[in-house]
């Protein structure tokens, strides 16, 4: 792989996870390729999550345990990157603040209230709804989980679409809004849709329920992006973390409640 797509995939592994890589361009050509690549990382922290889970319940710990050693793992495998941005948004858009003192708050290294609370909310919902599909099937809990952690990311795809403008004129924000075509994020989208298709390990209900949840974690995800471009006049790196955990913890809310129907 070379050119603006490998420049791109590596800069998404670079934002995205710990794992350590050489990012030698940084330009918007290769700012629109990382966006276009953060949905496979989704997945591949999903998968990270799920299995984590399910090797937690099979090895006989409680399925909430597991979970949550699942939901740990995934926080550090992207270094609480996406956490991070959602307790942010939560004290900006919670501190009542004009928008350019609610970028203000966000900017700040601290955790007040409203993150504090956001973080508890979220996480639990994530914890209880994976250790609800570790409970039905270890396949349930990977699959849940990847799709899941996709849709989070299929979100900050959208986020840089055409349209999104950037609440700063500097940071992640800047250098990725409108970098990616509507079409590409629909091509990116189509390819999650795709891999709703693991959901068939558990069954073609499972799959379906996998698919209504990508569409679920969107449709959330985008009512808080909307929700940011009214209140701080665009987006930021915060508020794509913010949309991540928002859209996975959605889908996996609208996953943990097919199962009882499966």
């Amino acid at each position: 792989m070379s050119g603006a797509a490998g420049a791109g995939a590596r800069l998404a592994v670079g934002v995205f996870t710990v794992v350590p890589v050489r990012v030698e361009r940084a330009d918007r050509a290769a700012a629109r390729w990382a966006m276009l690549w953060a949905p496979a990382l989704g997945a591949l922290a999903g998968a990270l999550t799920g299995a984590v889970a399910a090797a937690g319940t099979a090895a006989g710990l409680p399925a909430a345990l597991a979970a949550l050693l699942g939901v740990g793992a995934a926080a550090l495998f992207t270094r609480g990157l996406h956490l991070d941005g959602l307790a942010d948004l939560a004290d900006g858009l919670g501190s009542a603040r004009p928008a350019a003192g609610a970028l203000e708050v966000m900017r700040r290294s601290d955790i007040g209230p409203f993150g504090v609370i956001t973080l508890v909310f979220v996480l639990g919902a994530q914890v209880l709804a994976l250790a609800r599909l570790a409970e039905a099937s270890p396949w349930a809990a990977l699959a849940g989980a990847v799709a899941a952690g996709a849709a989070g990311r299929t979100a900050i795809t959208w986020a840089c679409t055409p349209g999104v403008p950037a609440a700063r004129p500097e940071g992640l924000g800047a250098m990725v809004a409108g970098t990616v075509p509507a079409a590409g994020a629909a091509a990116a989208t189509a390819a999650v849709l795709a891999g709703c298709s693991l959901g068939l390990l558990v069954s073609p209900g499972f799959a379906a329920a996998c698919a209504a949840a990508l569409a679920a974690g969107l449709a959330g995800a985008a009512l808080l992006r909307r929700r940011a471009v009214r209140r701080l006049g665009g987006v930021t790196g915060d508020v794509m973390g913010a949309l991540a955990e928002t859209g996975a913890t959605v889908a996996l809310v609208v996953l943990a409640g097919s199962v009882a129907w499966l």
